[in-house]
């Protein structure tokens, strides 16, 4: 019976040793704290950009906006006048005066951009319609005041005739206001570092003598030189000037 007794409180206490201890409740982390988890985002290639056109060689920007497609000055072309499809409003008050701009074919220029420098040059406020006097329109139609061509030096030289121009001075003829190629990619020597200069000189130069303006002389040396004075000879003391109310 005591031997029993023994071994029962043996077994007993074998079973208190082996009873499972609670398992202790996992620390939660706050959020915002311990170690941050990295968030991968889509691998993505950035787009390059923007690409601007080059330019034609030995060409700037200023001479691709007046129609330049490149230096190159053929002698003669074609004797095609093309007149530049398309048509642009008068933008201003005051009599509208209509103008064709015509290209001879083959010349190396791109005609709209031509005649959107062209008509800029006329429509400007420092040009003949300043103040409201007039503005110009543009339109293909044969019916017009105004013929402004721009020729190699041949066909302008022709164009000209009776007076002798050698193919590198402009002229007007009747209704026509004729631009040598040769200057409009050369100017002048005193115009060398600016030929957008020139170039607005002589639009202005020429479509004044269709308005029936004469030429005139500098007025003393230093001062502007009048938009109807010869400048492409010399300028005669004065200081270059393209418009006719600077």
């Amino acid at each position: 019976m005591r031997r029993t007794a023994l071994v029962g409180l043996l077994l007993l206490a074998l079973v208190a040793g082996c009873t499972a201890q609670p398992t202790p409740p996992p620390v939660e982390t706050p959020v915002g704290e311990g170690t941050p988890t990295a968030v991968l985002s889509p691998s993505t290639t950035p787009s390059p950009p923007p690409t601007t056109p080059a330019l034609p060689p030995g060409l700037t920007q200023a001479d691709v906006d007046a129609g330049l497609l490149s230096r190159d000055v053929p002698q003669s072309g074609s004797g095609n006048l093309v007149p530049v499809p398309g048509s642009t409003p008068a933008p201003g008050p005051g009599p509208v005066r209509t103008v064709r701009v015509e290209v001879e074919e083959g010349v190396p220029v791109d005609g709209e951009r031509f005649a959107t420098f062209v008509l800029g040059v006329l429509n400007d406020p420092r040009s003949w319609g300043a103040g409201g006097a007039m503005s110009f329109a543009r339109t293909d139609s044969a019916d017009v005041d105004i013929h402004l061509v721009l020729a190699t030096p041949d066909t302008s030289r022709r164009l000209c005739r009776p007076l002798e121009t050698y193919g590198k001075l402009s002229c007007r003829t009747g209704d026509r206001a004729v631009l040598t190629h040769y200057r409009w990619v050369n100017a002048t020597e005193e115009y060398a570092a600016d030929p957008t200069a020139y170039r607005r000189y002589v639009v202005n130069h020429e479509v004044g003598h269709a308005l029936g303006h004469g030429h005139q002389r500098c007025p003393g040396p230093g001062r502007p030189a009048p938009v109807m004075q010869q400048q492409t000879l010399g300028l005669d003391g004065c200081a270059p000037n393209s418009w006719p109310y600077p």
